[in-house]
């Protein structure tokens, strides 16, 4: 694949409850939105800095994690630009600190991502376990829709065999 205009980022740890959404989510996102060139869908887990040349080689960054806004547990979240902490000033989940300064290296050498948004859901339950927490569950096709629109909005059509479905 040469570089994508948009990246899908889902960060978090699947063995952390909650903090996993952004991984579930990518992973759910593959049947709809598969084929499309222009678009890379990146299961950026826990990876820290080894993500930040993924992020300086797109022009459009869509990160999907669970995200801590003081907000009912289930709620969606949407971050725009410099709404996104990029420093350790807010932390919005345990992984966030590594995303954050992954963030500020890209602004600092002037690659960050013209468009830049975070799509996620308040968590529950950031624990050890496997799974989300059936609040956060229920919260995610509302999450996949405005993920859905979104991608809409910077030009990307569905394709995979969900795309139908999804119609």
């Amino acid at each position: 694949m040469t570089d994508p205009e948009t990246v899908v980022l889902g960060v978090g740890s699947p063995l952390m409850g909650d903090d996993g959404l952004g991984v579930a989510v990518v992973e759910r996102l593959r049947a709809t939105w598969e084929g499309d060139d222009t678009l890379a869908l990146l299961d950026g887990g826990t990876w820290g800095m080894r993500v930040l040349p993924l992020i300086e080689s797109a022009r459009r960054l869509l990160i999907v994690d669970a995200i801590r806004n003081g907000e009912r547990p289930g709620s969606l979240i949407r971050l725009d630009g410099a709404q996104i902490p990029r420093h350790l000033h807010q932390k919005l989940s345990p992984h966030q600190i590594e995303l954050g300064e992954v963030l500020a290296v890209a602004e600092l050498r002037s690659t960050i991502p013209a468009e830049l948004v975070a799509l996620g859901i308040e968590p529950e339950t950031i624990e050890l376990r496997d799974r989300l927490s059936e609040t956060v569950e229920r919260s995610v096709p509302e999450l996949l829709q405005a993920i859905h629109a979104q991608l809409e909005v910077w030009g990307h059509a569905k394709r995979g065999a969900g795309a139908a479905a999804d119609a």
